[in-house]
Formats: C-alpha cells, structure tokens, sequence
C-alpha cells in the first residue's frame, strides 16, 4: 500500500505537467491554409445587369490559432503550418480586439476601394456619383477613430448637406480647429448622428479628424466578407465585381484563386501568408493563382502543385493577364 500510495504522488506532478502541456497558451501561433470562399456570391449591387462566371474566383485566406506547449509540437510537425512569435500579429503591443478592429477596418476599406476602381473603370465614376460623401478610410489614433467608420456616409456637417467631397471640405474649413463638428450620417440605410472635435493624430501635433474621403457611389454596391479581415481580398472583389458587370467571363468555367491587397489607384500591393494562400489555392481545386507581382519569389518557394501562378501590378494588369489565358 505505501508503494502504490507513493507511485500515486509522484504521478501528480506528471500528470499537472501534462495537463499543462496542453492547455497553458504560449505568446506563439501557428500560421495555416484558412478557408477559399466562392467571391461573387458575397457581392451584390444595383441598376446593372448581372452576368454570372461559368467558373468561380475565390479569395485566399489564412488561419492562425494560439499554441500550446503541445500544439507548438504538433504545428513544427506540420509542412503546412508556420509558427510566429505574437509580436508578428499584434504589432505594437496591441491587444488582440485591437487588432481585430484594425483588420475588420482594413477589409472595409478594401471592399471601398475595390468598388472604386471597377465603377471608375466601368460607369464613369467618379464623375457620376451618388449624394453624400462616402468614408474610404480612417486614420488610427486621429479623432474619428472609433467614431466614423469606413463605408459611413456623410450626408451634412453641421447642418450643411454635403453632395460631394468639395462640399465636405469646404464645410469642415468653416469651422474653427476647436469647434464641435456635428456628422449627419447614413449607417447602412440608418440615420445617425456623430459629433467630434479634431485632436493632434498619433503621428503629429496638427488637430485633425482623420478621415479620408470619396464620392459616394452612384448606385449600391455591397460585399459581405463575414469574419474574415486584413486588406487582401481587394483583388478578389475587384475582379469578381468587375465580371458580375460585363458580359465576357474572366474565369472561363475554371477555379481563379485571388490574393492582393488594391489601392484605389488601381495598384495591387503585396501581401502576408503567401506561402499558406498558396496552400488554400491548391486545397480549394483553383487551377491558376493570381498573386502582386512583389510576392511572386514567394509564392514559388512553396509546393503550388497544379496551380499555375500569375503575378500581377495592378488592377489593368490582371483583367489583361485573365484575358490572355481565356
């Protein structure tokens, strides 16, 4: 009996140590292939005729989890998963709500811009537009910060309806720099009000609001990303949006896998986790890749297996380069 009562107290220490190993979180995370979604269901708009893809462009995601003690094991086992420190998602010592915030926001203003560039290309926007004013962007540390989000329109600033963004600019030059600024807004078909002073922005003394903004468009145009965040799915919505409008079809019955971040310039910027978009290409059947040029090395150190990769500049260049392989 005391041999097994002893037996019994060394195993405590073994099994808590066990126990730990699986449950305790480490400051690290794993990097993975996240889900391909289907793109031009997401989309939807107005006054245009809708021509439906033979073939699907889907967008690349990437997933990440925090580690364990175990599941760091298991993620160094693992050809498909990278680990990084938390350093390298939540920059800055921010929290993880923060960067939530800061990803959800970034995948808004990739849905603005995306639109942007395929209604300027298409229905002579920004000449034609709508009424108001639509917010393409928010500055992080700046007055608006948690007030005025992007795709909020402005509809008056104290008062004074605004119709275009010259309207909005020279109502906010009215006002003193330490005024109460009053925003009548449309908040996806509601009104609501939001009233702000400008303060010094986190990169300078000048009082500021801190927002940058478009025309509004001229028709409705909307994109449900659900959870996912980060700016580079521009491309993606970009080119679905843009065949979903015009008679031809870009995919040509195939599977298009699409990952880049767009400006509303029309220029495509790199992106992170290229290696797992990769990965999530080839699991989703995609048959071609397109990638921003600048990632293109990237790309090719992983295992594309079948997926044929296409590396693109900017918005022109893709619509030319899908063209070509049709």
């Amino acid at each position: 009996m005391r041999l097994l009562s002893r037996r019994w107290w060394l195993a405590v220490p073994l099994l808590a140590l066990v126990y730990a190993a699986g449950t305790v979180p480490l400051p690290y995370y794993s990097l993975g292939p996240g889900p391909a979604r289907a793109v031009e269901p997401l989309i939807r708009f107005e006054e245009r005729d809708r021509f439906e893809s033979s073939g699907t462009f889907v967008l690349t995601s990437v997933a990440f989890r925090q580690l364990t003690p175990l599941g760091m094991i298991r993620a160094w086992l693992d050809r498909d998963l990278d680990v990084v420190g938390r350093d390298v998602l939540y920059p800055d010592g921010q929290s993880e709500q923060q960067e939530r915030q800061r990803s959800i926001s970034q995948m808004d203003q990739s849905k603005i811009d995306a639109a942007y560039v395929v209604l300027e290309e298409l229905v002579g926007y920004p000449e034609r537009h709508g009424e108001g004013v639509l917010i393409e962007g928010v500055v992080p540390g700046c007055a608006a910060e948690g007030e005025l989000f992007v795709g909020d329109v402005i509809e008056a600033i104290d008062g004074t309806a605004v119709s275009d963004v010259r309207d909005a600019r020279r109502a906010l030059e009215e006002i003193g720099p330490r005024e109460r600024i009053r925003f009548d807004l449309d908040v996806d078909g509601e009104d609501e009000t939001v009233t702000l002073v400008r303060g010094p922005c986190a990169d300078g003394d000048e009082p500021l609001i801190g927002v940058s903004m478009i025309e509004a468009f001229p028709f409705e145009v909307t994109i449900a990303s659900g959870g996912i965040g980060g700016p580079s799915a521009g491309l993606a919505w970009a080119l679905g949006l843009y065949d979903l409008m015009t008679p031809g079809d870009l995919t040509s019955g195939a599977t298009i896998a699409v990952t880049g971040a767009l400006g509303a310039d029309g220029t495509v910027y790199p992106i992170g986790g290229v290696e797992e978009k990769v990965a999530a290409a080839a699991s989703a059947g995609a048959e071609v890749l397109v990638v921003p040029r600048d990632n293109l090395a990237e790309a090719r150190t992983a295992d594309t297996g079948d997926v044929r990769l296409i590396a693109v500049g900017s918005f022109d260049d893709a619509i030319d380069r899908l063209t070509a392989v049709a």
